[in-house]
């Protein structure tokens, strides 16, 4: 069997422009790759074009999230791409102009109200905190700035304010234009950067409302007001991801695990798909095989239960961008083996509490009985998020009446989607789904199933869990052999 269907936690991989043939992208998806990421800092829509062709043409069920830039502070462009050195103790101005080349003399940012908005006394640093600096004086229109270490200031690089408030608009033009691209081009997610507040998730959801787009958002938290507003934040976002990068900048270090944990933790109480993000398997850019200690955090990761583990240069650039993908799904298959389905019920903002309960007993009946699979259909996909949301040791597979949902799921733990075409009677509906299921290679007639779906008359809810064996669903023999909940 194939590692893409051995395993239950998604992985995203960020695909380049430059490496982006089919084959290469046959092998990722054969390997246990769920979801495309193209990351719109190193793209144009121009040349993500031909990413997102050759993703379809290798499988309709591989999701596509576009990552926007967001409210991001980076230095400006510099004469030489060498950058200069800075010593311990030296001083340098800090100026906001998008428009000036920075230089041994003046540091400039893209952001124009960045004097305005940092105080006295913060650290700022940059590119990941490579080299950090302390504002030791502030004028009306400069800061002035001392090395707190040696290092190398390049032209393009992040630059951090902890604890700073910044007033960045939520958009920049950049965003606003890819957006409307993934638009267009029947993306499936956008994953919005340096998510502060609910406004910012909002201010991307209007611009899809206006277009009449079912793009759904992921919020990327990556910073301190990203982590305290999670609850509203999580409240209008399909789910979020924690991009480890930013965060373990804008927060001390240490908080990171501790941090992640809870986010997916508050993502599950809510039946919303989380993602980790950011450094998992870092050396696999330049080696075949990773680290020690990125091996237990990927496995972490999903001990944690996060739905789903991202890959970034590993794959856009990395020289084994196979190879880290294959190692994703192995400790992916590995650590599930350890796993047992949560006891709690997720239901924070869950209208459908019929649903849920069902979702629960079909899980809580797979430890009991020798259920091999979860079978659902679904117009909306909130059923197969439900069940993902209790992470059962068995798959969930999910007919799903809309072609995108099949797409739309590709990042939630453990569910399996096809596409289906919908039957009115509830009899028919169970033949069908076991004979279809089975045709895949999904069931055999000797397994025992559990299967949630709706009453004909009752679109888009679920009112009923049936438990059987194939077999006996398919010939409706044998009434007996199995219960209806």
């Amino acid at each position: 069997m194939k590692l893409a269907l051995q395993k239950k936690t998604k992985i995203v991989a960020t695909i380049s422009d430059y490496k982006c043939d089919v084959e290469f992208l046959q092998n990722l998806y054969e390997t246990g790759m769920n979801v495309v990421r193209i990351n719109t800092a190193h793209q144009t829509p121009a040349s993500s074009m031909k990413i997102v062709e050759n993703v379809r043409k290798v499988s309709t069920k591989i999701g596509l999230l576009v990552d926007t830039k967001g409210p991001e502070i980076r230095t400006t462009a510099m004469a030489s791409n060498a950058g200069f050195e800075i010593a311990t103790g030296d001083t340098i101005k800090m100026l906001g102009d998008p428009n000036a080349l920075s230089h041994r003399e003046a540091l400039y940012v893209n952001y124009a109200g960045f004097v305005g908005d940092v105080p006295l006394g913060a650290a700022v640093l940059i590119d990941d905190g490579d080299v950090q600096l302390k504002v030791v004086d502030k004028k009306t229109d400069f800061l002035l700035c001392k090395a707190q270490n040696s290092g190398t200031l390049r032209g393009r690089k992040t630059v951090n304010v902890p604890g700073a408030a910044i007033h960045l608009p939520s958009l920049s033009s950049r965003d606003v234009e890819y957006i409307g691209w993934a638009v267009d081009n029947n993306i499936d997610f956008i994953a919005h950067s340096f998510v502060r507040t609910k406004d910012d998730v909002l201010a991307v959801q209007k611009l899809l409302n206006e277009r009449k787009s079912r793009i759904k958002i992921i919020a990327k938290i990556e910073n301190r007001q990203g982590v305290e507003n999670i609850d509203e934040i999580l409240d209008c976002s399909y789910g979020i991801m924690v991009a480890r990068g930013d965060l373990g900048v804008e927060v001390e270090f240490e908080e990171i695990p501790g941090i992640q944990k809870m986010l997916i933790e508050k993502c599950q109480a809510c039946g919303k798909p989380v993602i980790i993000a950011t450094q998992m398997l870092h050396s696999m850019i330049e080696r075949p095989r990773p680290t020690r200690a990125e091996i237990t955090d990927v496995a972490n990761a999903i001990y944690q239960r996060t739905d789903a583990i991202m890959l970034s240069g590993e794959t856009a650039s990395g020289a084994y961008p196979v190879e880290a993908v294959r190692a994703m799904s192995k400790i992916a298959i590995a650590v599930e083996k350890d796993l047992q389905p949560y006891e709690r019920q997720p239901n924070v903002g869950i209208q459908d509490k019929v649903a849920i309960v069902l979702s629960k007993s079909a899980v809580q009946a797979s430890r009991e009985l020798p259920i091999r699979a979860l079978v659902t259909d679904t117009y909306s996909g909130h059923v197969p998020r439900y069940l993902a949301a209790f992470r059962g040791k068995i798959p969930v597979f999910a007919l799903c009446y809309l072609d995108y949902l099949t797409r739309e799921l590709s990042l939630s733990y453990g569910v399996y989607c096809y596409p289906a075409t919908p039957i009115k009677n509830n009899d028919e509906f169970l033949r069908y789904a076991m004979r279809f299921l089975r045709d895949q290679g999904c069931i055999s007639n000797s397994d025992m199933v559990a299967v949630m779906a709706g009453n004909c008359y009752s679109k888009g809810a679920t009112t009923y869990l049936e438990i059987g064996v194939v077999q006996n669903l398919i010939s409706e023999l044998n009434q007996e052999a199995y219960y209806a909940l």
